[in-house]
């Protein structure tokens, strides 16, 4: 076996992938006899991997012109002197560059050279600050793109400060949609990063989420409230920091807002903050929330209801773990 091993030689570049893609493909019809491949074939693999190079190529030089257009926005009033009437062109090519580098950066390896070519430190000092939210927006949507399931961007990220200006975008900036997008780009930062957890609790990450589950924004409760639970369920350590913040009776005065459909995520937090937290179950207990008939009466309504099953099921078994045998509980500390 071992020398089976030895002998197996494994394609060098990707001329050899393609090659050994070719005998692969030709092995299930059986052995072909080995011919000489003629100068045509060799032509047009050579310039079919030429181009496959020259694509990556061409999306790095993509880049450099996308980064040299938002690099415009650097020049004096004075070089500006007289393009007055060019601003809203100009912002369009923004936008546009933007949209494009987001796009580009869903390739890892893009993001990562992007960040090598200083593209995501000029989003973060110059545009995640912009005062035209369509730039805003924009400029967060990039920072989600790149630090997508890539810990040396999301290291980069870290060390430029990006969190605490995305959840302060995330708390109060004037556009909907780019609060929604810095919580987008905040979510990419914080799930499954230990760095990231500890920069989202030191800038009190916990209550950006509370507030925005308060918010007039549709898409805002939803996401805060899909953060929440997504934190507590990879974070389980963290259920007493939020559980001493109020966050149940604040949870529970959530649901008590005209039903929604986030409404799940808000139970699935209340359950996770009832499970093993003493702290979130006696909290939940208490006679003042009225959680238990609130919980009864929304089991009546979702009952029947296909498209709320995982919502109905949060529903029972936070009524299972809160008030289930708490009879008995009540009944053993008395004695």
């Amino acid at each position: 076996m071992a020398e089976d091993r030895q002998a197996r030689r494994y394609p060098p570049n990707l001329q050899g992938v393609l090659q050994l893609a070719v005998e692969a493909g030709s092995a299930a019809e059986g052995p072909a006899p080995v011919e000489p491949m003629s100068e045509e074939r060799k032509t047009w693999l050579t310039d079919a991997l030429a181009e496959v190079c020259k694509g990556q190529m061409d999306e790095v030089e993509q880049m450099k012109r996308c980064l040299a257009v938002l690099c415009q926005e650097g020049m004096s009033e004075r070089e500006r002197e007289g393009e007055d009437e060019r601003d809203e062109e100009e912002e369009d090519e923004r936008e546009t560059a933007l949209e494009m580098l987001s796009e580009l950066c869903e390739n890892l390896d893009n993001a990562r050279d992007l960040m090598t070519l200083g593209g995501l430190d000029l989003c973060v000092s110059q545009y995640l600050i912009h005062a035209q939210s369509g730039l805003r927006w924009r400029a967060a949507q990039l920072i989600a793109s790149c630090a997508q399931n890539m810990p040396q961007v999301q290291v980069h990220l870290y060390s430029i400060g990006v969190l605490p200006k995305l959840l302060q975008l995330t708390d109060s900036d004037s556009n909907p949609t780019v609060r929604v997008k810095a919580l987008y780009a905040v979510s990419c930062l914080v799930r499954e990063q230990e760095a990231g957890l500890q920069a989202f609790l030191s800038n009190d990450g916990f209550s950006v989420l509370m507030r925005g589950m308060q918010s007039d924004n549709e898409k805002l409760r939803t996401k805060s409230a899909f953060l929440l639970l997504s934190l507590l369920t990879a974070y389980p350590e963290q259920k007493d920091t939020v559980v001493s913040m109020g966050m149940v009776q604040q949870l529970v005065s959530v649901l008590r807002t005209p039903h929604s459909p986030f409404h799940e995520h808000v139970l699935g937090a209340l359950c996770c903050l009832v499970e093993d937290c003493p702290e979130g179950l006696r909290d939940c207990r208490s006679p003042a929330l009225a959680l238990e008939e609130l919980l009864r009466q929304r089991s009546r309504e979702l009952q029947g209801k296909d498209e709320s099953q995982e919502e109905l099921d949060f529903c029972e078994r936070l009524k299972v773990i809160c008030f289930r045998g708490q009879q008995s509980d009540d009944n053993g500390m008395d004695r």
